[in-house]
């Protein structure tokens, strides 16, 4: 990172002066108050310069030896060794070995997710068969059919809903449900659900049918659930809209317009086509201009979310030229952050010029042939938006496509106009696509997204050798299950025409069967890890299934989760080669230095950790196991009958109130110890209240034994084992000590079982910390770093300052017990001290002083007196604090600054903090949080106008052609939309999914932490700020992540311009014009269904334009000047050979 200015610091030295010729007299001060710098400097280089001097080195000494002193006293480390050794005989010492871990947690994996296939696979050819055996009934009617419309309790409590308002013949079933914590919901498991779109109509002949042969796939679902009572959500998402689900519960139905189809679904998405190279070629010629010009945008908008992640895609708009419309100069991944940035772009476009499809065909042919990138290499396409014209670029297909047509050419039609559509229909049929027609804002959706049944025929044709299952990405599940992945297998139209006729080359879905994320993690280690040991998993993306730092604040269910791997951690080169190795799918096992940050995200702290890896076969994923060297062994409890059947004692109160489900035992007197937030047992009576739930703890301790099936035997054991061992650290170090002698809160002591003790009762009450040692930052830390790890209160920069008197604001001191037994090393516990804030700071002025003592007398210095100057006589004039190894204030000299304890230097000091940074005492560290929520913008002005509506300019209704291409009949058609939806062309998905305005959204965040450079030594140096030069000294105290640092107070501002920001902020995230450019290692899937010989493509749409009459117009205009919107009529288009 750039170090900012403008402060500028002279070279530092070791032990050398830092001082020069004094800089020129500043501006004296009144008589009354502190004397002025230039007279005490000399005093100040003086003290500072001479080697081996008692002044700072002595001071430090004095600090090191005091903190050393009270945990060796309180702190009880060498205490706590021996309570275990002197209780060896009711533990055990087990051993992590990584890579058995790891193959066992994989295969473990792969038997779950291999459960689901055999159930993917007896539903896939189920429905295959259902539909073979099926019989197209042209007169089928709605009151044929009786079906559970997962919409309709939603779509009766809406007065307005179109069912209500045409009265439904449907036969629609009215359900019982009850709820079920496995899919945290209300479920029926003796149906089915349907959930149609909104905007198809359920009437139509083609649903009608299709809700007719898939009511078999009932007894399949059942079927399944009896043989593995596991599953969860089963799906069919039909190639028409149609999903049916097991089991079935009632549509999470939004506040507003239900934009829900299976088919942009991203489990649909991958499931129902091989990965895609598309270019998206936009006409921008001076004829595409307002509506028509929108719905392009539109258009293309609604293009981008038919991609995935396995896919690759670029825009370019063109006229007589072609140009891209984002800084993308090729074909980049239709990742999240992409799409954005081409959305963002596309709203940019303007029309000018003539049209030019030969330029725009040229671009997009020279795209695809770059072979210097990193592409899908599977289907290839183009798709050109227009409005229409002539030419038929014959020359442009012979010369990059003919004769083997590798590129598939779509065209879309768009707005109502009179213009010749042959050309277009030709392009598209002589190049092994589609024509599509795009009139008005109804049919954008359906017709961006219909070219995956085109897509989607090799892969029929293929017949078994596609028959593959492939596992999603991470994705939000739409009915509220949480995290899922989903498995998908294609379903295929086995039908023929007649004897002896073409095979069908029609997807007719995609079967899909979900996995909770919380079912896999179960599969996973957790407590046998320690504190930072963790499994991960990701896919050929490199984005992360399993990983502790996965965890969304919001989010959309629109969107795939895509946390990569390298964003999950702090990115180095080593876990880059780490994450190539497991996308190739290779097994591994290396140990590397890394950064991490802390639990609260302020710190960031240099450890080893020792990663392992393997494939989890029969999948896209690769597991991999995070263990530090510390963590290679871990305690198991080995507990005699006796001691496991105490039972348990009214405790008193608790720590905290903790609703988990997670028993505490009974503390000593003066004591309190809980043990939080693990599962111990089930059937506990869970409570928001403490008290109440550590009574409902004792009833079931009562009733069984914890050799119980009801509990975790090695949570509960190593509980109790915790337990004791704690309980006797109280009777052997902590009951006779005065805390107030040494100016004490309290003391404490955590453990990898889970206890949190204490010490005393009122300390406990206003212990601060997460009483789940795992969850504790001060615990992970201290596993993680040597010595004493200080952590003051954390404050917020906007927050009021600390209130002291209330004597419970203090800084926590912790070191982890490291425990050897025979060659085998392990950190089971933590300790530490809670620091009295106040008194400290009175302490802490006196041990960096000249006095010995705190009774003995102060002595005056200064220019005609023979002693040092120090930080309690000259507080006036120096600065003495203490800063952590995140730049937090510790501790400081001046009492105005003890409120400020807790806050990032900058925020205290700007100019030495910048300082202390340019000299290397502090190294930044910057990332990005892509899991961040923010509340949402609000709007902007404008005006009374409704959202997303098309305002004709004057020019407009001047120009004859404009009325006569019938684009006022778009404009009003458009006008009803918008009146009835609200905002469809602008509308933000969050809320036209029906969240609440005010919902928080997802968004990035930049984060800053500091952490302690390669400086080790104590350092001179002068802040060069012309008539305020500065001098300071920093030492690092041994043994301690503090830096004691002495400097003159500063007497002007001039320097204070440079101000280091620690705080996270809003951001847009890294560059994507720059991260493009190289991007990330990355697999696509193992197979690719793009070309079959057999394919017939004389299905490539022949569609036509229908204006409007006259009547229609005008009565349109009435009923909008009447106020009365009619209800858009549903629009359904499905391919002629969906008839079947």
């Amino acid at each position: 990172a750039s170090r900012p200015g403008p402060a500028r610091t002279r070279a530092p030295r070791p032990h050398a002066t830092g001082c020069g010729p004094s800089p020129a007299p500043a501006p004296r001060r009144p008589a009354s108050g502190p004397r002025p710098l230039w007279v005490l400097e000399p005093y100040l280089c003086e003290w500072m310069a001479a080697p081996g001097a008692p002044g700072m080195q002595h001071w430090a000494r004095r600090l090191e030896q005091e903190v050393d002193g009270v945990m060796r006293i309180f702190g009880g480390v060498q205490q706590l060794r021996e309570i275990y050794k002197d209780n060896r005989n009711l533990f055990e010492v087990q051993e992590n070995e990584p890579q058995k871990l790891v193959e066992k947690v994989a295969g473990d994996i792969e038997s779950l997710l291999d459960r689901k296939v055999q159930a993917l696979k007896r539903l896939a050819d189920a429905a295959e068969n259902f539909q073979k055996a099926h019989r197209w009934q042209d007169n089928i009617k709605e009151e044929d059919i009786v079906y559970y419309d997962a919409k309709a309790d939603a779509e009766l409590d809406d007065p307005e809903s179109e069912d209500v308002e045409r009265g439904s013949k449907a036969s629609t079933l009215r359900l019982d449900f009850i709820e079920d914590p496995n899919f945290k919901n209300k479920i029926n498991y003796s149906y089915t659900a349907v959930q149609i779109p909104t905007d198809i109509y359920k009437g139509s002949t083609v649903i009608l049918n299709e809700l007719n042969w898939t009511e078999a796939l009932e007894n399949v679902f059942m079927e399944n659930r009896r043989q593995d009572p596991t599953l969860l959500w089963q799906v069919f998402g039909s190639a028409t809209g149609v999903t049916r689900y097991y089991p079935a519960t009632p549509w999470r139905a939004p506040k507003k317009i239900d934009l829900y189809d299976v088919r942009r679904r991203p489990w649909y998405i991958q499931g129902a086509s091989s990965p895609k190279d598309m270019v998206i070629i936009v006409d921008v010629s001076g004829s595409v201009s307002g509506l028509t010009l929108k719905l392009m945008k539109t258009s293309v908008c609604e293009m981008l979310d038919t991609l995935s992640d396995d896919d690759y895609v670029n825009v370019a708009s063109f006229n007589e030229k072609a140009q891209p419309v984002s800084c993308f100069t090729h074909l980049v991944q239709a990742n999240v952050r992409n799409k954005k940035v081409f959305k963002e772009a596309v709203q940019g476009m303007v029309a000018k010029g003539t049209t030019g499809y030969k330029a725009g065909f040229e671009y997009a042919f020279d795209q695809l042939q770059n072979s210097n990138i990193t592409r899908a290499n599977c289907n290839k396409m183009i798709m050109m938006f227009t409005d229409g014209g002539e030419d038929r670029v014959q020359d442009v297909f012979e010369k990059y496509n003919w004769p083997n047509r590798t590129v598939r050419v779509f065209t879309f039609s768009v707005g109502q106009h009179n213009y010749d559509v042959t050309p277009l229909q030709w392009m598209a049929c002589a190049n092994k696509g589609y024509y599509f027609e795009i009139p008005s804002i109804g049919a954008i959706r359906i017709n961006t997204q219909e070219y995956l049944d085109v897509l989607g025929r090799p892969m029929v044709l293929a017949g078994k050798e596609a028959k593959q299952v492939q596992w999603t990405n991470v994705y939000e599940d739409a009915l509220g299950l949480g995290l899922v992945v989903t498995g998908t297998l294609p379903v295929f139209n086995l039908t023929q025409d007649g004897p002896g006729e073409k095979k069908n080359q029609l997807i007719l879905g995609v079967m899909g069967i979900d996995v909770a994320l919380n079912d896999i993690k179960r599969l996973t280690p957790n407590y046998t890890l320690g504190a930072n040991g963790y499994v991960f998993a990701i896919d050929l993306n490199g984005y992360v299934l399993l990983h502790p730092n996965l965890k969304p604040q919001t989010t959309n269910f629109r969107e795939p989760v895509t946390l990569d791997f390298l964003d999950a951690e702090l990115e180095d080169e080593n876990k880059e080669e780490i994450r190539r190795s497991m996308i190739d799918g290779n097994k591994g096992h290396k140990q590397i230095r890394t950064l991490v940050k802390s639990l609260d995200e302020r710190y960031i702290d240099e450890v080893t950790r020792n990663y392992t890896w393997v494939p989890i076969r029969s999948t896209n994923y690769s597991l991999g196991l995070v263990l530090p060297p510390y963590s290679t062994f871990y305690l198991q409890a080995n507990l005699s009958d006796q001691i496991l059947q105490v039972k348990c004692k009214w405790p008193g109160p608790c720590l905290r109130p903790a609703p988990c489900l997670c028993p505490t035992p009974r503390p000593a007197p003066g004591s309190t110890a809980s043990a939080t937030c693990r599962e111990y047992c089930k059937d506990l009576n869970a409570s928001d209240n403490n008290t109440e739930f550590l009574k409902n703890f004792i009833e079931l301790m009562e009733k069984v034994t914890p050799d119980s099936k009801q509990c975790n035997n090695f949570l509960l054991h190593n509980l109790i084992l915790d337990t004791g061992i704690t309980q006797q650290l109280v009777e052997r170090v902590w009951r006779d000590q005065d805390l107030n002698t040494y100016s004490l809160l309290a003391v404490f002591a955590a453990t990898d079982g889970g206890i949190t003790r204490v010490f005393p009762n009122k300390a406990a009450e206003d212990w601060t910390e997460n009483p789940e040692p795992f969850n504790a930052s001060f615990y992970r830390r201290s596993l993680d770093n040597h010595g004493y790890v200080f952590k003051p209160p954390h404050q917020d920069a906007l927050l009021r300052p600390l209130e002291l008197e209330n004597d419970t604001v203090g800084i926590l001191v912790s070191t982890a017990v490291e425990l050897s037994l025979g060659r085998r090393t392990l950190r089971p516990a933590v300790v530490g001290v809670k620091l009295d804030l106040e008194a400290w700071a009175e302490k802490f002025k006196v041990l960096a002083s000249n006095r010995t003592h705190q009774d003995q007398p102060q002595q005056q210095c200064g220019p005609n007196s023979h002693c040092e100057m120090d930080c309690e006589v000259n507080n006036e004039d120096l600065l003495c604090v203490l800063i952590d190894d995140g730049g937090f204030l510790v501790l400081s000299n001046q009492n105005h600054q003890w409120d400020q304890v807790g806050r990032f230097f900058s925020e205290v000091d700007a100019n030495l903090m910048l300082a202390l940074y340019n000299n290397s005492f502090y190294t930044r560290k910057e990332s990005y949080d892509y899991q961040a929520a923010c509340a949402p913008q609000p709007p902007g002005n404008l005006g009374a106008a409704p959202r997303g509506v098309f305002v004709p300019t004057v020019a407009d209704f001047l120009n004859l052609a404009w009325w006569t291409s019938a684009a006022a009949w778009s404009l009003f058609q458009q006008l009803l939309y918008g009146l009835i939806y609200h905002s469809w062309f602008q509308a933000d998905p969050a809320e036209a999914e029906g969240s609440p305005e005010t919902r928080e959204s997802s968004c990035v965040m930049k984060q800053t932490q500091y952490y302690f450079g390669s400086v080790n030594a104590s350092y001179n140096a002068i802040i060069d700020c012309g008539n305020c030069s500065r001098l300071f000294h920093a030492q690092r105290l041994t043994n301690t992540n503090l830096l004691f640092v002495v400097a003159e107070k500063p007497l002007c501002s001039q320097c204070e311009a440079g101000r280091l920001l620690q705080k996270e902020t809003h951001s847009d995230g890294p560059e994507q014009c720059e991260l493009v450019q190289r991007p990330r290692y990355r697999r696509g899937p193992h197979i690719c269904f793009d070309y079959n010989a057999t394919e017939d493509t004389s299905d490539c749409g022949r569609g036509a334009s229908f204006p409007p009459s006259l009547g229609v117009l005008v009565s349109l205009q009435l009923l909008l000047l009447l106020g009365l919107p009619p209800r858009p009529q549903p629009q359904v288009r499905i391919h002629a050979s969906r008839r079947l």
